[in-house]
């Protein structure tokens, strides 16, 4: 099967997605069946790339010896990724997804990985998110929605803490608890530097997990324990910042209930394929969806690997069953 892998992008999780790439790139190539090639998608390709040749595609992208393009496709991504049977997504956050790629490559008949345009876009704005599980009666944070505009609208009214995060961010960028007014104000600015609409949700103390779904199945369910502070950009990726307990210390009944919710939440969005789904849980043992990621990340450190390898789904294999379900989507 011929295959690109396509990683980079222009968001704040470029450096991830590149790091997601290069795993991905490596996996694959393990099965001899496959001819992969990796592409970062804001560089130049010269007119002859093609599948077949002894290239390293990894050294091209992690040595900076390729030009990058002043456009999101670099010269020939396109020509390249209609060369595949199919396009591995390892794009993370705004421009990689958030539906408009993957809006582009239906519109083109290239095969791609993950869900599609449409659940990618819901899925991405926390707010659209939010306001699909408050119709459908999923548990999650209360929460409203603030602009430029009216951000100081009624911050003498706020109990605190309170959570501040971008819509449309990933990988906990542009996310903040603010414990007092002074710092939510000062967050809010923070936020606001990122993004246009912010959104406000009430603090949830307790426990963090997650959960994988895909072809429409809850994997195990992992535990997110930092070492101090909370699940943020820089704890996400550091080797050790963080204890991963997977499968989670959890009652048989909370097992199936998490799951089932996590269920729900990728019906209710639309979301195909693969997906993680992210939770708190109270001292009371409550539930709260706090969102859904539609490319989770699938670096070293990442945790649908973890999760697919308590079910005894190496990393190598978990790629590749993405790919054969993306086929059918």
């Amino acid at each position: 099967m011929n295959i690109v892998v396509l990683a980079g992008g222009n968001s704040t999780e470029r450096e991830v997605s590149l790091v997601s790439g290069r795993e991905i790139y490596r996996a694959l190539k393990s099965f001899k069946e496959n001819d992969v090639i990796y592409i970062d998608v804001n560089s130049n390709y010269s007119t002859d790339v093609a599948f077949g040749t002894d290239t390293d595609w990894e050294e091209l992208v992690f040595d900076n010896k390729l030009s990058r393009s002043e456009s999101y496709f670099g010269e020939n991504v396109i020509n390249i990724c209609k060369k595949a049977d199919m396009v591995f997504l390892a794009l993370h956050g705004e421009n990689g997804e958030d539906g408009k790629i993957q809006a582009a490559f239906e519109l083109m008949n290239i095969k791609y990985t993950g869900t599609d345009y449409k659940s990618s876009a819901l899925a991405m704005d926390k707010a659209l998110t939010k306001a699909v599980l408050v119709n459908k009666n999923i548990p999650t944070p209360s929460s409203f929605l603030l602009t430029k505009e009216n951000a100081d609208s009624n911050t003498d009214e706020l109990v605190f803490p309170k959570v501040i995060k971008v819509t449309n961010g990933g990988s906990s960028i542009g996310v903040f608890i603010a414990y007092n007014k002074e710092d939510y104000v000062k967050y809010l600015d923070e936020a606001f530097a990122i993004e246009d609409e912010v959104l406000v949700e009430d603090y949830v103390k307790g426990r963090e997990f997650s959960v994988g779904v895909v072809n429409g199945k809850a994997y195990p369910i992992i535990e997110i324990v930092p070492k101090e502070g909370f699940y943020d950009y820089k704890t996400k990726y550091t080797k050790g910042a963080a204890e991963d307990i997977c499968p989670a210390v959890l009652s048989e009944e909370k097992t199936k209930e998490m799951q089932g919710l996590a269920e729900r939440v990728c019906e209710a969005l639309g979301i195909k394929c693969y997906a993680r789904v992210d939770f708190l849980m109270n001292e009371d043992e409550e539930l709260f969806c706090l969102e859904a990621n539609t490319l989770p990340g699938m670096t070293p450190t990442s945790l649908l690997p973890q999760e697919a390898a308590v079910l005894g789904i190496d990393y190598a294999s978990l790629c590749m069953n993405i790919i054969n379900i993306s086929k059918n989507k």
